[in-house]
């Protein structure tokens, strides 16, 4: 809080409001923690709805409730397992991004524990930049894919060779390219192995 604010509160005998902690002081708040719960609590922290599901039925029974509440009525997905889930929840999908596309529907490669990014490559958005993407995006990811820090996963990309156009998305401030909607909304749906 600026020094402002706390002589008004003062004078006025309101409460001074707690600010939000930084995501730094957050981070070093759980650098012991377990990576799972460091990327959720990091993860929400900066704006995304983070959603465990136990296995596949729970994660289809979440999809659908984002779908309705959500309004979605138009994703782009060209993963085919993906797609599955859509079928079955009997939503529209195309494979190519377009303008009536109201939400996205991936995968990712790494979820970043150290500051709750989840990063991408052309392996989830094809070759479209992640600017371009639909301001509601869904992720489906497991828990095998949370790693400490952006050095391992960049360790883990090398090891598998050929990944590129890599880029990274967090909850209301999303990206590491260039300026995007501030109306994002990221959900994640994280799977158990």
């Amino acid at each position: 809080m600026n020094l402002f604010k706390r002589i008004v509160s003062k004078l006025t005998n309101q409460p001074e409001e707690e600010e939000k902690p930084s995501l730094e002081k957050l981070g070093d708040s759980l650098k012991n923690a377990d990576l799972d719960y460091k990327f959720a609590q990091l993860f929400t922290h900066s704006g995304g709805f983070f959603n465990y599901c136990a296995d596949e039925a729970e994660a289809l029974k979440t999809l659908n409730q984002i779908i309705k509440i959500e309004g979605i009525s138009n994703v782009f997905c060209w993963d085919k397992d993906l797609q599955n889930f859509l079928n079955v929840v009997k939503t529209p999908y195309s494979e190519e991004l377009y303008s009536g596309n109201d939400a996205s529907f991936i995968t990712c490669e790494y979820l970043i524990a150290y500051d709750g990014r989840i990063m991408l490559s052309h392996n989830n958005i094809l070759h479209y930049h992640s600017s371009r993407l639909p301001s509601k995006i869904i992720v489906m990811a497991n828990v095998s894919q949370i790693v400490n820090n952006l050095n391992d996963a960049m360790g883990k990309i090398k090891r598998n060779g050929n990944i590129k156009n890599l880029t990274s998305i967090s909850g209301a401030q999303s990206k590491l390219d260039t300026s995007s909607n501030s109306n994002t909304k990221l959900f994640l749906l994280l799977l158990e192995d």
